[in-house]
């Protein structure tokens, strides 16, 4: 092999290393510069209900625009390398996984805001009368739930295994998995699969079906199994300035309401 040729041949390796060293979808390639005037907010579906929301009051109150763009983060990666002046995430763990993809944030950036717990989603009407979750363990039931499956980050990976294992009991861990039909990536997936499935229950976090009241119900998790996680973001210290501003408002009584309409809590 030639010079040149092995030269060019151990810069890309190199790359292909950098990248995976990183995260999934880190492109070490891409400038980060989100400053142009604009406060742009990526990641998961879920929140991003109440973030519209927040956003255009804060819009409207300012004059400041403010996107937020959602979803599985294979959609909005590469955009949010360059243009994220906030990433948000609905639980701890995914947010230590995006720190992996977007290096301009740290953890000691990460501000924890609300929290929401684990609920469990029913078809309207609730017709197999489904009170808590000791009925997904005692019955037959046909259970959907969201997992990352190892390359997908969200916030459901590992709830439905943490509420059925609560206390402690190997059982019911194994009595909730025999009753699961479908492990989805995805809160938006697990929805459309509930949804397809006509399964009879969906483990999910309250915001979802409190967004959804035409087409589920909602019942609480008892609390001695109920688990919560965290909505928490981070601002890039090359953000737009107004970035803090809108993740101030977010904690006025005004700004935090349209979280807690949608079952967030302080």
């Amino acid at each position: 092999m030639k010079i040149r040729e092995l030269i060019i041949a151990t810069a890309s390796i190199l790359a292909s290393f950098s990248l995976y060293a990183g995260g999934q979808f880190l492109d070490t390639t891409i400038v980060h510069q989100p400053k142009d005037g604009v406060v742009r907010l990526y990641g998961p579906g879920g929140p991003h209900t109440a973030l519209i929301k927040a956003a255009a009051s804060f819009e409207k109150k300012t004059g400041q625009h403010v996107e937020v763009i959602y979803g599985p983060e294979k959609k909005w990666s590469k955009e949010a390398q360059q243009h994220a002046d906030i990433i948000f995430s609905a639980s701890e763990q995914s947010m230590t996984a995006y720190l992996e993809n977007y290096p301009f944030i740290a953890s000691k950036d990460v501000v924890p805001m609300f929290i929401h717990p684990a609920v469990i989603a029913v078809a309207k009407g609730n017709p197999k009368n489904i009170k808590g979750f000791d009925d997904l363990i005692n019955q037959p039931m046909k259970i959907v739930v969201t997992e990352g499956k190892g390359t997908y980050n969200t916030s459901g990976t590992g709830l439905w295994e943490d509420i059925a294992g609560r206390l402690g009991k190997l059982e019911d861990i194994k009595k909730v998995r025999s009753n699961i039909i479908a492990f989805e990536q995805g809160s938006g997936a697990a929805f459309k699969s509930f949804q397809e499935l006509k399964a009879d229950a969906w483990i999910t976090w309250s915001d979802w079906p409190i967004a959804n009241t035409d087409k589920v119900d909602m019942v609480a998790i008892e609390p001695e199994r109920r688990i919560y996680r965290d909505f928490n973001i981070a601002i890039s210290p090359k953000a737009d300035p107004e970035s803090a501003q809108f993740a101030a408002y977010l904690t006025t009584e005004e700004g935090s309401q349209f979280f807690k309409d949608e079952g967030w809590l302080l």
